[in-house]
């Protein structure tokens, strides 16, 4: 089953790895879900993972994200442009999920549209873990 994680979902995991958010990290890892992700979604995993404000350590994010992607696979969406956002920055997240046909996990669901491919950290773990 492909999958898309927000971001926020990656900063939970390595917040605290033994809730909801590093359980669906380590099974993306483990290869129970294709990670499906674009370049742009990678460059924002990078730059928000190492704000300053984190306080990540880069063996933290590299060890993190190296398997991460290693087990997932780059795409590249068409663009979506007939549907409003809140924050431009997520539509590349949206565009991947409907792109790989993968549901989107995110912490923060307001930020996108209702959809049935949106789903809560907690609403992917009920369903898939």
């Amino acid at each position: 089953m492909n999958v898309v994680l927000d971001t926020n979902v990656l900063v939970s995991a390595l917040w605290s790895p033994g809730r909801k958010p590093g359980a669906i990290v380590s099974a993306a890892i483990a290869g129970r879900f294709n990670l499906c992700y674009d370049f742009r979604i990678v460059e924002e995993y990078r730059r928000v993972l190492r704000y300053p404000k984190f306080r990540f350590q880069k063996w933290e994010v590299s060890a993190l994200l190296e398997p991460l992607l290693k087990q997932g696979f780059s795409v590249v969406a068409p663009p979506i442009t007939d549907m409003p956002f809140t924050d431009e920055s997520d539509r590349k997240f949206y565009e991947v999920a409907r792109y790989c046909h993968a549901p989107l996990v995110t912490g923060n669901g307001q930020h996108f549209p209702r959809d049935e491919i949106v789903l809560t950290v907690a609403e992917f773990y009920e369903r898939y873990m």
